[in-house]
């Protein structure tokens, strides 16, 4: 069992939110990406190939390789306070702290954990039930439900209470890819980007890629993409012919959902598209995927195909109605939970009593 405090009756309650993020490497390096990556390829949920397939792959010809060419790829987004994903997890779960807070009267304690690499979820969720968090609920970062994404999430957050003696009562969140704060903060983004920098041709709506046997097993993930893609562009007022839903990162040689995000790209480049814009809103947070594989990689390969002017939008960060959204979504599940903080008169009146029935000093 995971080490706990002596209960004690006269500490009130608080309430916990732990937001949770993918995750990202220490540093830049080699040798830091080489455990994170380790971790990640190693789950179950992300990879779903039997094992005796896999580990050979995974040891043999990703791990002795990947790990420098992924470093090269941090490298070139990494900044002076480090890795932007954690950077943006930070300021988003310091904002959601200071709106609820304004906004509500009781005891609140909101963190962020990433499910792989640090803070760790098991660390994080263990301090918040030291600290007296009884009732926490958990928003995992990622607004279109997957297995490789929340579920992997979840089982992290279910293997850690498996280890507690006195568990916290546990909320979550599945998805909010259709939550009219998120859409609107979304189309906003985009509207006041457009304001500074002229509209495109064609606005690219690229999610994060799985594999398509996922959905043929019921993953209801790419269901979710294109509900919030096509929401999206009604809010821009888009026509079908203005907006493409496609699907980047793959990785390997299975098919995965498409169209694919590259492909797109690359034929509309062929046809010399005037301009491009891109926008990411499976991601809440700047990240490798954003600034990296799509806001670099795929300005190349749409210029060296023929087109001509290209421009990334970046993801919702610390704006302000994102936020707004995010606290609402947090509000919304924290229904009956909020209870006014207890004056010390009550808590010594709870002392007192649990003394006289026989509980330890």
């Amino acid at each position: 069992m995971n080490p706990k405090p002596d209960y004690q009756h006269d500490t009130p309650r608080k309430v916990g939110i732990l937001l949770i993020n993918l995750g990202t490497p220490d540093s830049p390096t080699p040798e830091a990406l080489r455990p994170y990556l380790k971790e990640f390829l190693s789950n179950p949920r992300v990879i779903e190939i039997p094992r005796l397939i896999w580990w050979p792959i995974l040891y043999g010809f990703i791990l002795p390789f990947r790990p420098k060419q992924s470093a090269e790829k941090y490298a070139m987004i990494w900044t002076e306070e480090g890795s932007p994903l954690k950077i943006h997890t930070e300021r988003q779960t310091t904002l959601l702290a200071e709106t609820l807070q304004s906004k509500l009267k009781a005891p609140l304690v909101v963190k962020y954990a990433m499910n792989i690499g640090n803070p760790s979820v098991y660390s994080v969720l263990n301090e918040l039930n030291n600290t007296g968090c009884d009732r926490i609920l958990v928003i995992p970062l990622f607004p279109q439900y997957a297995a490789s994404s929340t579920a992997a999430a979840m089982d992290a957050v279910f293997a850690t209470m498996n280890g507690m003696r006195n568990m916290p009562a546990i909320r979550t969140v599945k998805h909010y890819h259709d939550h009219p704060g998120y859409i609107a903060a979304l189309a906003q983004n985009i509207r006041e980007y457009w304001n500074q920098h002229g509209q495109p041709q064609k606005l690219i709506i690229s999610f994060h890629g799985i594999p398509r046997k996922n959905l043929d097993k019921g993953d209801p993930y790419f269901c979710f993409c294109q509900k919030t893609g096509r929401l999206l562009a009604e809010a821009l007022d888009l026509d079908d012919s203005r907006y493409q839903i496609c699907f980047q990162s793959r990785f390997g040689r299975a098919k995965w959902l498409q169209p694919y995000t590259a492909e797109i790209l690359e034929n509309l480049g062929k046809t010399q598209t005037q301009r491009v814009d891109v926008i990411c809103p499976g991601f809440v947070s700047d990240c490798l995927e954003t600034l990296e594989e799509i806001a670099i990689e795929g300005k190349q390969i749409f210029t060296g195909a023929g087109g001509k002017e290209y421009h990334y939008i970046p993801c919702l960060n610390e704006r302000s109605d994102w936020i707004a959204a995010l606290a609402d979504i947090a509000e919304s599940n924290l229904q009956g939970w909020l209870n006014p903080e207890p004056s010390p008169e009550t808590l010594q009146q709870t002392r007192t009593r649990a003394l006289q029935m026989g509980a330890s000093e």
